[in-house]
């Protein structure tokens, strides 16, 4: 499983020129799954997004987590998280996960975040999407379940 973390001021995802999901100050997270992935590793996955410190104290220092600034979460779903560049100049999307268990382990993320945080948005899973972002610092964080839970 890879997230991908933008510290954000504000963004959005729209579907067929309709906004779907929107957000003020938080993090857009893009979520890629793999077959090797289970509600486990995204138990793990969201505990580690949901306690970065990643937003400034009164002092400049990156030490308040989402939590403590009120923030909103965006969650898009993004396969190509898991693109192979390594061979020609098309990328292979075979370590992505099989769509309807990508899909239940977004939805799984979505509701275990909703738990938490007050305001959590997300994408259509498998839609063509277009994401807007303010984004804050910039401030940009990759999560790979292979260094973060095994």
């Amino acid at each position: 499983m890879k997230f991908i973390i933008q510290r954000v001021n504000a963004a959005s995802v729209t579907v067929d020129e309709r906004i779907v999901g929107q957000i003020n100050q938080g993090y857009l997270v893009f979520v890629g799954v793999c077959d090797t992935d289970n509600y486990e590793i995204a138990d793990k996955m969201i505990n580690k997004l949901l306690g970065l410190r990643i937003f400034s104290d009164e002092n400049g220092k990156t030490n308040l987590d989402l939590k403590n600034v009120n923030g909103e979460l965006l969650i898009i779903s993004q396969f190509t998280l898991y693109a192979d560049c390594r061979k020609g100049n098309r990328p292979s999307f075979i370590k992505a996960g099989n769509p309807q268990f990508a899909n239940e382990i977004y939805e799984y993320i979505i509701k275990k975040c909703s738990e938490q945080i007050e305001h959590v948005e997300h994408g259509i899973f498998g839609a063509d999407m277009k994401v807007s972002l303010e984004n804050d610092g910039p401030f940009t964080i990759l999560l790979d379940s292979e260094e973060i839970c095994r």
